[in-house]
């Protein structure tokens, strides 16, 4: 009776399940924090554009204008400016290779008629510099693609030839970044853009985005969707369970053998998206997570040791307010 007594107490001050037998656990709830620096030091605000960790340090690379590239070292907790890219480069993922990141697939110019990138640009954290790489085929530039790394070749998917304004693409390309060798691969199942690519094992997996048709349907044409890529069968399919939450602009990684789609923007709301939303592929089963502490698109998200990262990037739908903060999971 005590014993009981003493369970009920617990559980009503919300440490543990309310049945006898159960195990207690005190660690409370996971959730997204924000990380608030030594110095108070902050990041270059910027959208469209990537968050990478290589090492000990995060970068905040590329996005609309030219912008300094924002360090963050995880042993001084503070950030630095680094190197601007020698020219504009947004709405791009970023893949590292050899402890290099490569932009492939990115577009330049302002909106709606952005114009694809027609070279493939290295940022080298070693030295703070920027490349200018390897030539992308003219028939086969494009941005907004999803990217993925496997077995040292680049995969580059879907994205869209004309900003945002269509022509959107079905293409799937290999390209080698040390020959610079491209191959085109047999089609993606659909188009999309402003979405990102995760890597599971030895599957592709690209989930969320949109077709961009702007001005009139800017935000509005999401894709709930899953496409799935299998580098053993060399095969496309597309999974029964679709995104609960649409959205586009959206951050990608795979995390704990689930695949999360993270933050992101359409028009059924102002306010960037905030849900953070897993799927389990073996299962076939979609879970919502934490939401994050801020709304946030146009960014990346990461694991490093043992947790997620994400910072900067949109607060609304579209460009503004540009976002200071970092945010841990």
């Amino acid at each position: 009776m005590k014993n009981q007594l003493l369970i009920l107490l617990i559980c009503s001050l919300g440490f543990v399940a309310c049945q006898s037998g159960e195990k207690m656990d005190a660690e409370p709830e996971k959730s997204w924090k924000i990380v608030v620096t030594s110095d108070g030091s902050e990041p270059q605000e910027r959208h469209e554009a990537a968050f990478v960790g290589i090492g000990d340090k995060f970068y905040l690379l590329g996005g609309r204008g030219i912008l300094p590239t924002s360090i963050y070292d995880t042993k001084t907790n503070s950030w630095s400016e680094g190197a601007p890219p020698p020219i504009e480069l947004h709405h791009f993922q970023p893949v590292i290779f050899g402890d290099k990141v490569y932009i492939v697939g990115a577009l330049t110019g302002g909106y709606p008629g952005e114009t694809p990138v027609p070279n493939v640009y290295i940022y080298h954290p070693d030295t703070d510099s920027w490349e200018k790489g390897h030539e992308i085929p003219e028939g086969r530039r494009r941005g907004s693609t999803g990217n993925v790394l496997y077995k040292n070749q680049i995969y580059v998917a879907s994205g869209i030839k004309n900003g945002h304004i269509g022509d959107h693409k079905k293409w799937f390309d290999r390209y080698d970044p040390v020959t610079g060798e491209w191959e085109a691969l047999a089609d993606t199942p659909r188009a999309r853009d402003h979405f990102q690519a995760v890597l599971a094992g030895d599957k592709m997996v690209l989930v969320a985005g949109r077709l961009s048709n702007a001005p009139e349907n800017a935000f509005s044409l999401t894709i709930t969707e899953v496409d799935v890529y299998n580098f053993g069968t060399e095969s496309w399919s597309t999974l029964e369970v679709k995104l609960p939450t649409e959205r586009a602009g959206n951050m990608a990684v795979f995390y704990k053998e689930e695949v999360l789609v993270v933050g992101g923007e359409s028009s059924s709301q102002v306010v960037a998206h905030s849900e953070v939303e897993a799927l389990d592929l073996e299962v076939g089963t979609w879970r919502a997570l934490p939401s994050l502490q801020r709304g946030r698109h146009g960014t990346g998200v990461f694991e490093f040791n043992g947790k997620l990262y994400t910072a900067s990037g949109s607060g609304n739908r579209g460009g503004e307010p540009e976002l200071f903060s970092l945010e841990r999971y």
